[in-house]
């Protein structure tokens, strides 16, 4: 999977999307590492207090913070022996959702070892595990059916590794969370 490494010129306008992927990488974070992938909808706030009007009270200094904000709902039963992009695969979300987040750990490799993969799947995952410049990553990737996208990578180490955004960190990702939402 390609990661974009070059930060955003400027900062990042606060839009919804790019708040609530935040939000999900530090609600993942807060967990720890060596964590399995998971996958959020994405509620536009003011709808879902609308249809389940029980969270008002509890949504409600959101909802005036963000009026068109997004909360998140995660889904749970994701297959655990089967690759995200294999499961996104037969995803199909209801109107409801107005788009979607996956947060997901990867090994990275830098480009230039890219020559060296071997083709066997045993010794590409040895090649991978032994390589002395291999990250740990997390990769959020956000989208919404009207074309949002945003995603997020932050490297295992060191700890303080900074948090790198922009909407097109993670392409892959965001393109299989794209075809969930059609």
């Amino acid at each position: 999977m390609h990661v974009d490494p070059e930060p955003a010129a400027g900062p990042l306008p606060s839009t919804p999307l790019r708040l609530v992927t935040l939000e999900v990488e530090s609600h993942v974070a807060a967990d720890g590492w060596d964590q399995p992938p998971r996958l959020y909808a994405l509620v536009p706030t003011a709808d879902l207090v609308e249809h389940e009007p029980a969270l008002k009270e509890r949504l409600s200094a959101q909802l005036e913070a963000q009026p068109d904000g997004f909360t998140s709902i995660e889904q749970d039963g994701l297959p655990p022996d089967r690759p995200l992009e294999e499961t996104l695969g037969g995803i199909e979300w209801p109107d409801a959702v107005a788009g979607c987040v996956a947060v997901v750990e990867r090994v990275m490799l830098p480009p230039e070892a890219e020559d060296d993969l071997p083709d066997d799947e045993a010794e590409l995952l040895t090649f991978v595990a032994e390589h002395p410049d291999r990250r740990d990553v997390r990769l959020v990737a956000a989208v919404t059916r009207d074309g949002g996208r945003h995603s997020a990578v932050r490297a295992r180490d060191p700890h303080d590794a900074p948090l790198l955004e922009g909407p097109d960190l993670v392409p892959g990702l965001v393109d299989h969370l794209i075809r969930t939402l059609t």
